[in-house]
């Protein structure tokens, strides 16, 4: 071990002895851990500053755009004047989600109609 790792070691170790930690919030609670085996090493300390800093990728980012347009305009009247303006850009976004070679299909809610649609049967 390096110095430092030794001296790092060392204080925790008194810190725990001393009972430093144990009044912290969430103190015996599990570790609510993400899984991130699907990022590589060298990239996960920054999809981790970028993910506590609430900044998504950029499909992703697209993906909640464009659910809450399809959600603003389940709630705008089809003569509104905005109406034509938020359906063209929920039609890029979809496009652009389409050749990034993400579904679509959470846009138009068929899986959630075929599920309702599941259960009544059963």
């Amino acid at each position: 071990m390096w110095l430092l790792d030794q001296l790092s070691e060392r204080h925790i170790l008194d810190a725990q002895r001393n009972g430093e930690f144990d009044s912290l919030a969430g103190s015996g609670a599990p570790l609510k851990l993400d899984d991130d085996s699907f990022i590589p090493p060298e990239l996960r300390v920054a999809w981790r500053i970028l993910k506590n800093a609430g900044c998504l990728p950029p499909a992703l980012q697209q993906r909640k755009d464009a659910i809450e347009l399809n959600d603003l305009l389940r709630t705008i009247d089809r003569e509104d004047s905005e109406y034509e303006a938020i359906s063209k850009k929920l039609s890029l976004l979809e496009l652009k989600l389409q050749q990034a070679g993400m579904s679509t299909d959470f846009l138009h809610g068929e899986y959630a109609d075929k599920l309702l649609h599941k259960i009544d049967e059963d």
